[in-house]
């Protein structure tokens, strides 16, 4: 990879950062991205995660110097994400570019739609104590949750936020602290298999997550209220562009 390449990454590591602090989906332009510098799409996956990890890892730092950080309920639902996302991983290892890519391009359509609709809204309930049979439930959706997580990661945080919205009726707050912690937890398990496979473009990962990290840095201090309509403005056009690209649209 040239000098060009790591600066490009960089630079959309930012604004991913930014959109993953102010609204979500920075997956959605960071794979994409070096799947269309040249990267094989198992390399941009496994790739992606290095700048997850970091990404995560810093905000579960945050969560908990704020106060905001259940042990016992993010292992009970990060372990079997954890699980989830091995078999995930595999899986998507051992897809081919052409697969992959037009698997990515559904997704990135589907999410964009979640976006745009924000469902999950119209879902909120009061805040309430887990009973056994709803820790049951959230183990088992989060199962499923590692695997799509494992094999695909764009849009994970807004899948994890409708499915804790739906089962547990939390605080937006409580519930991205567990978010976060979910996805720094099972991206250990799933960057693992990557790695073991070869998969990792080490010097993008770390030039990616330097972006990610800037780009939250400048997206907690920015005005969202303002910009919000605009950025999930641009952030519509930049994704259904490129999941057209990925299906091959645009030749």
């Amino acid at each position: 990879m040239s000098l060009y390449h790591v600066i490009l990454i960089l630079s959309v590591g930012v604004v991913a950062g930014f959109l993953n602090t102010v609204a979500g989906g920075g997956s959605l332009l960071t794979m994409p991205a070096m799947i269309f510098l040249g990267l094989p799409s198992a390399v941009a996956n496994g790739t992606n995660r290095v700048a997850i990890m970091v990404q995560n890892l810093i905000a579960v730092t945050n969560f908990r110097r704020k106060g905001f950080f259940d042990w016992q309920l993010s292992l009970m639902l990060g372990i079997p994400a954890m699980l989830g996302a091995v078999i995930g991983s595999r899986i998507a290892v051992s897809l081919s570019d052409s697969i992959f890519n037009k698997i990515l391009a559904v997704v990135m359509i589907v999410v964009l739609a979640i976006i745009i609709f924000e469902p999950q809204k119209r879902f909120i309930v009061y805040e309430e104590m887990l009973n056994k049979n709803r820790k049951i439930a959230a183990m088992t959706v989060f199962f499923f949750v590692g695997i799509y997580g494992g094999l695909i990661q764009a849009g994970i945080g807004f899948i994890i936020i409708a499915s804790l919205t739906l089962i547990t009726g939390m605080s937006l707050v409580r519930i991205n602290s567990l978010k976060v912690f979910i996805i720094a937890l099972y991206t250990i398990s799933s960057l693992t298999v990557f790695i073991i496979n070869g998969k990792v473009d080490w010097v993008l990962g770390f030039a990616l997550a330097a972006g990610n990290g800037l780009g939250g840095f400048l997206g907690s201090n920015f005005a969202v209220k303002k910009g919000d309509k605009w950025i999930k403005a641009i952030l519509v056009v930049a994704v259904l562009a490129m999941a057209l690209k990925l299906l091959g649209v645009f030749g």
